[in-house]
């Protein structure tokens, strides 16, 4: 047997090194293989809305078993779910502010923006109706609740429902302020209930109102006001937003909500409980439709 040592020099390691580091920057640069296995988890951000309406409780099962994925929810204001998904931190998002979702879609972080349903917001409030707005469009019940300093909770989170009512305020030429003005930061569900308590006024989505209508004690005073028409749309996100992004699970999930057989449960949700639809269904249909 030969029994020489062979010498392995410095020059050698250095080379060596170098070869397995590129050898490691082209493993971890280089796109999945056709072996490896696709997520089987969607995550959704979306309004706090189309959850406390119920709605997503229906839908996402539903989803589930027809599709193979698991669903994971992530319920916030439409400005927070659109930034969630900017970040990557989301595969679709079901929101209804279609300036901000027209702004992001433009900028390149969603893609594929379709209408799915609407409803519609109204202003509620104590039934003694205080600042006497019932019947008046929206900006003009806003000019009134504003001249009688009568009480008035906005969610103040940055939600499609905050931006309307934001937008409502700026067109009545009133810049809302402490004392009667109150800021809840909080979903609709939870503003509602702040608003009863309080005897104030507030604008909510009527599915919310509709879900919520036994624990509080407030009234539809606006409604029907073209600028209270309440469109969601559902965006893929755009998988250049972060490595995690499970662009085919985003779109499966979009495109079942646009599916003819989940429009027809959108249509009729709600009216079991409450006699009249939740939403109704607009798969299909631009925005120029409204």
């Amino acid at each position: 047997m030969d029994t020489r040592h062979v010498t392995i020099t410095r020059p050698f390691f250095r080379v060596l090194r170098s070869a397995l580091l590129a050898l490691a920057a082209i493993l971890m640069s280089a796109p999945p293989t056709a072996g490896q296995v696709p997520s089987k988890t969607v995550i959704l951000s979306t309004t706090t809305s189309t959850q406390d309406s119920g709605l997503l409780d229906v839908l996402v099962p539903m989803f589930e078993r027809t599709s193979g994925y698991t669903v994971k929810t992530i319920s916030v204001g439409t400005g927070q779910a659109l930034a969630l998904a900017a970040r990557g931190e989301a595969d679709v998002t079901l929101a209804h502010a279609p300036s901000l979702e027209k702004k992001y879609v433009a900028d390149g972080k969603m893609r594929n923006r379709r209408l799915v349903m609407y409803n519609d917001f109204v202003v509620v409030g104590p039934a003694d109706d205080p600042a006497g707005i019932k019947g008046e469009s929206a900006v003009a019940a806003l000019k009134k609740i504003a001249g009688a300093g009568s009480r008035f909770v906005s969610r103040g989170d940055k939600s499609g429902t905050h931006a309307l009512e934001l937008a409502l305020w700026q067109q009545a030429g009133v810049t809302p302020a402490a004392p009667w003005y109150i800021e809840s930061g909080q979903g609709m569900g939870a503003t509602l209930g702040i608003a009863d308590d309080r005897r104030a006024y507030t604008l909510t989505d009527r599915a919310t109102l509709l879900s919520f209508a036994k624990r509080v004690r407030l009234v539809t005073l606006v409604e029907g006001d073209r600028p209270l028409l309440n469109l969601y749309a559902v965006m893929e996100v755009d998988p250049a937003n972060g490595p995690r992004v499970n662009a085919a699970g985003g779109k499966a999930f979009a495109d079942f909500l646009l599916a003819p057989e989940t429009q027809a449960v959108i249509e009729t949700f709600g009216v079991a409980k409450y006699g009249r639809p939740l939403f109704v269904p607009i798969a299909g249909k631009k925005d120029e439709d409204f």
